[in-house]
């Protein structure tokens, strides 16, 4: 699917004068209004002669319009996340040799700081900034640039192009159709692919209503902190059918439902979860609460999204099958591969050529084309026994059990696995602890069973830089961090063992 058929699909259904497309914080836009919106700041666009276009605000649906409005113009969009430091943003914005931002007015100075000035105000809140800056080098057809925090917290421009982003939206919309979805709830920032794609451009397609509120109205605030009952008084509230969200966005959601004795909204169709793996006990727990909890798989490589489970579609455990757009397949070392909707390059790297992309995953399809995602094949970890194992595999089980908010799961050349633990209570006793431990150990092979283990001095999260954005450990800083606490741990381990 190209630009063009992507705004011929949203003017079919501004054809219908009633229909809502975005309903914000006091806001309300027909699909009518929307293409009018779009098309007006597409123009200014042009008018001022942008060659790549940041933009830095919260989540609302002045954000989506002018989202749509750089692919109607043609201006390559970097969507600066609201969780970057004032580094990474300065950071981003010179390798990108971006030449205008659009940001609240309350963030004037410090993009001024950056040497952009100001040149207009529009929407009340929002400001356009501009600077000197060269051309930048991308590869032909870039139209969007997605920066991923990563494990080292360096972040990496993905280049895409419109055809690969709406190739993938069209096979979300297709897939889902048969669930009539009407109303989705962005609950994740936009600037994150995911949601981007799945949340906005899918839903659109579909002639849909997306609700674009202020993230602290959804729950989020700040980097990490996720208030459940918030989310659930805007899914009731606004009647959602559908919404997307993070592995540990679910486990406070599941643990609120559990705890004030409710159920999964009435009209809810479909949870989405994707960014990590959820562990069984949680997918479990959700659907004894009603909740329609589908896993996925993808990257932003891929243009966000690969496989999915879909309700009547699915298999306990698996991130689905492969969607329309997407090929998939496993190399014989068990690293998942990709093709389909590829993403044109890095950031200043080379042209990516290559019709199949190795993911860094590893994992298996069933005989039914599910997919299994075990780990990331550069975390595994080889025992002093020469055994291989995924960590993220153990940290699972680990999160199951219900004294363990996180876990990373340490070892490689060492004798037995150990682990640096989260726990959702603080005040537990190291007998408690160690008698979850034994119960989780129960579940697994020898070689994959834990030792000795150490609190975490904070949670993984991106506030504390021991997590990713979208919730993945950052191992190496962990290791770092816990390194000394770690190796009591395991000298007390084994001093109990002799």
């Amino acid at each position: 699917m190209n630009t063009a058929d992507f705004f011929a699909r949203l003017e079919s259904h501004a054809e219908d004068a009633e229909r809502i497309a975005l309903i914000g914080k006091g806001t309300t836009l027909t699909y009518a209004d929307l293409t009018a919106a779009v098309a007006e700041r597409a123009k200014f666009l042009r008018s001022v002669g942008i060659k790549m276009l940041a933009t830095f605000s919260d989540n609302d649906p002045a954000w989506i319009v002018t989202d749509l409005a750089a692919l109607a113009a043609n201006v390559p969009h970097v969507p600066l996340p609201l969780f970057f430091t004032p580094a990474q943003i300065a950071a981003t914005l010179a390798a990108t040799a971006a030449d205008a931002v659009i940001a609240p007015m309350g963030m004037a100075r410090s993009f001024q700081a950056l040497g952009f000035t100001i040149v207009d105000e529009f929407d009340y809140v929002l400001v356009l900034l501009r600077r000197i800056s060269v051309t930048p080098s991308l590869p032909a057809g870039t139209t969007k640039i997605t920066f991923t925090s990563g494990s080292t917290g360096n972040p990496k421009g993905v280049c895409l192009s419109a055809h690969a982003m709406f190739d993938v939206a069209d096979a979300i919309a297709q897939s889902t159709t048969e669930l009539g979805i009407t109303r989705h709830l962005n609950a994740l920032p936009l600037p994150v692919l995911l949601e981007n794609i799945a949340g906005v451009y899918a839903p659109l397609l579909q002639g849909a209503t997306c609700v674009v509120l202020p993230l602290v109205d959804v729950g989020l605030s700040g980097s990490s902190s996720f208030d459940p009952a918030l989310f659930h008084a805007a899914l009731v509230r606004y009647r959602v059918q559908s919404v997307i969200t993070l592995p540990q966005m679910l486990q406070a959601y599941v643990a609120s439902l559990q705890r004030n004795e409710e159920r999964s909204p009435a009209d809810l169709a479909l949870v989405a979860v994707g960014g990590a793996r959820v562990g069984d006990a949680l997918l479990a727990q959700a659907q004894e609460l009603g909740l329609p909890v589908m896993e996925g798989y993808g990257l932003s490589e891929g243009a966000s999204v690969q496989t999915l489970n879909l309700p009547g579609k699915s298999r306990f455990g698996s991130a689905g099958r492969a969607l329309g757009h997407a090929r998939l397949r496993v190399a014989s070392d068990g690293e998942i591969e990709i093709a389909g909707s590829l993403f044109l390059g890095y950031l200043g790297g080379p042209v990516v050529t290559e019709q199949w992309l190795p993911t860094g995953d590893l994992g298996h399809l069933d005989q039914d084309g599910f997919l299994f995602v075990s780990g990331r094949k550069k975390n595994v970890l080889i025992t002093a026994y020469g055994r291989n194992v995924s960590p993220e595999w153990v940290e699972a089980a680990l999160r199951d059990h219900p004294l363990i908010a996180q876990a990373v799961v340490l070892g490689d050349a060492e004798p037995v696995l150990g682990a640096v633990l989260w726990l959702k209570d603080s005040t537990l006793s190291d007998d408690a602890v160690q008698e979850a431990i034994h119960e989780v150990n129960s579940g697994l092979p020898d070689y994959a069973r834990i030792g000795p283990w150490c609190r975490a001095v904070a949670d993984y999260s991106v506030a504390t830089g021991l997590a990713t954005a979208n919730g993945r450990p950052r191992r190496q800083h962990i290791f770092d961090l816990h390194n000394t606490l770690f190796r009591a741990a395991h000298l007390n381990s084994f001093a109990r063992q002799h």
